[in-house]
């Protein structure tokens, strides 16, 4: 169990940290370390004191430490106590405002930061542009006493992805940003970069631990390929592959009886539409006349649980925590809009607690089969896909049979779920392992960090 320690400025100048015995009893230590600053000092046991590490102002300012009080881990390595960890948020749409330093998402980042106390990680939000090379510093956001304020602080221990779409993720500068804090100063980035959802699909069917939860699914080539899976499953969906908020997700259904199509999806003007064919030909030439279909996916259509008549899916949000692990961390019932072809709230959808829909023998079954599956998925995925993952969102369904099936990973997921009263402590634990993972990315970098940069 690791423990956490307070770190108290004095006012003197000595270049003396003052411990509890404990942690520094078999340890050679000559440098004490925040982020990628490090100096030497001299280190003294604190007999009357075995929660906190006493530190003089002119050690606070050499390595440029914010007294936030707040409880910090210690790691050692190679002669040095390292303090921390210092976790980097990396975004964009920074603005000038002093209330909305990040615009729209500047209550999601207050909210995430102030887990601090909790965790015991010291995190700050950052962008490209608040980097200074040549010093080795960065001017950091911080969420302090309920007020945004910015800090001169060394190069971060770890670095969280959290930029916002994939415009800013294939940004050139962004990128220089994170392969030169990965490549020349060796610093872990987790959650890097948003899932392509054939490439998912590619690397998880490759698994057969995880292949039966697929539906099957093929780039679209071909008018034939639709014509396919029609005859095999009576309806499809056709959908973005880079797609995100159920934008741009068709259903296309055939009635064998009347050789009727259907095509359902959401409009320009955010209507869910139903619209009837005499043939394919005819529905594509109307529905998609100005799409570029090279860029769509041919989904199998399921046949999922329904509630008075509405479809339902699940959204599973699994997080590793201080240890590496992961865990469920929280789930929630997604019911479509009347008419809606997905279950997002821009669609009309409702979002529930799987208690509010089901019986309690349901629940407990349905629980259980979405946790193994999204734990299964988490770790094959973990194996399969480069960088390294903390969180993922996942959108599952489960068929009439009882079958799990994977329909979306989110390595960057939505958090609308948590608008939900019941499901207000999944939020706060969701952000807390998001932090408390650079905990443990923070330690493997220090011990085995062969294992993070191979």
């Amino acid at each position: 169990m690791r423990k956490r320690y307070l770190i108290e400025v004095v006012q003197n100048d000595q270049m003396v940290i003052f411990c509890p015995p404990a942690i520094i009893r078999d340890k050679q230590v000559n440098r004490i370390a925040f982020g990628s600053k490090f100096i030497e000092v001299d280190f003294l046991p604190h007999p009357d004191q075995d929660d906190r590490i006493v530190m003089s102002r002119k050690i606070q300012k050499a390595l440029q430490f914010p007294s936030f009080d707040i409880p910090l881990h210690v790691f050692f390595d190679n002669q040095t106590m390292l303090i921390g960890p210092l976790v980097g948020i990396f975004t964009s749409g920074f603005t000038t405002l002093p209330l909305q330093p990040i615009g729209e998402r500047t209550l999601f980042f207050s909210k995430l930061l102030s887990v601090n106390k909790t965790v015991g990680a010291l995190p700050f939000v950052f962008g490209e542009q608040h980097i200074d090379w040549e010093q080795g510093t960065i001017d950091g956001y911080f969420f302090h006493n309920n007020a945004w304020q910015t800090v001169e602080i060394p190069f971060p221990n770890v670095v969280y992805d959290r930029l916002p779409n994939r415009r800013s993720e294939n940004n050139p500068k962004l990128i220089k940003v994170r392969d030169r804090l990965q490549k020349d100063y060796l610093i872990p980035w987790y959650n890097p970069g948003f899932f392509n959802k054939l490439d998912i699909y590619e690397r998880l069917h490759q698994d057969a631990s995880v292949a039966g939860f697929l539906p099957e699914s093929y780039p679209f080539t071909s008018f034939s390929i639709i014509e396919t899976m029609l005859s095999k499953y009576g309806h499809i969906f056709l959908k973005p592959k880079n797609g995100s908020l159920g934008l741009g997700v068709h259903q296309i259904i055939y009635d064998k009886h009347t050789d009727d199509y259907f095509c359902r999806y959401q409009d320009s003007n955010g209507v869910n539409r139903l619209r009837k064919f005499s043939s394919l030909e005819r529905l594509f030439n109307s529905v998609f006349a100005n799409q570029s279909l090279e860029k769509m996916l041919v989904q199998q259509g399921i046949y999922l649980l329904r509630k008075e008549h509405r479809s339902v899916d699940f959204r599973v949000h699994t997080n590793k925590d201080d240890q590496g692990e992961w865990h469920v961390t929280a789930i929630a019932a997604k019911i479509a809009g009347v008419g809606s072809v997905t279950t997002h709230a821009r669609s009309g959808g409702d979002i529930k607690t799987i208690e509010e829909i089901y019986s309690k023998d349901e629940c407990a079954l349905f629980t259980e089969k979405l946790s193994n599956a999204a734990l299964l998925l988490s770790t094959t995925l973990d194996r399969n896909v480069e960088g390294i993952i903390g969180e993922i969102g996942f959108d599952l369904g489960i068929d009439r049979n009882g079958e799990v099936w994977l329909f979306e990973a989110n390595s960057k997921p939505g958090r609308s779920i948590f608008s939900h009263p019941e499901l207000k402590g999944f939020d706060l634990l969701t952000r807390k392992l998001s932090i408390a993972f650079s905990i443990f990315l923070t330690e493997q970098s220090l011990l085995h960090p062969e294992e993070l940069f191979k």
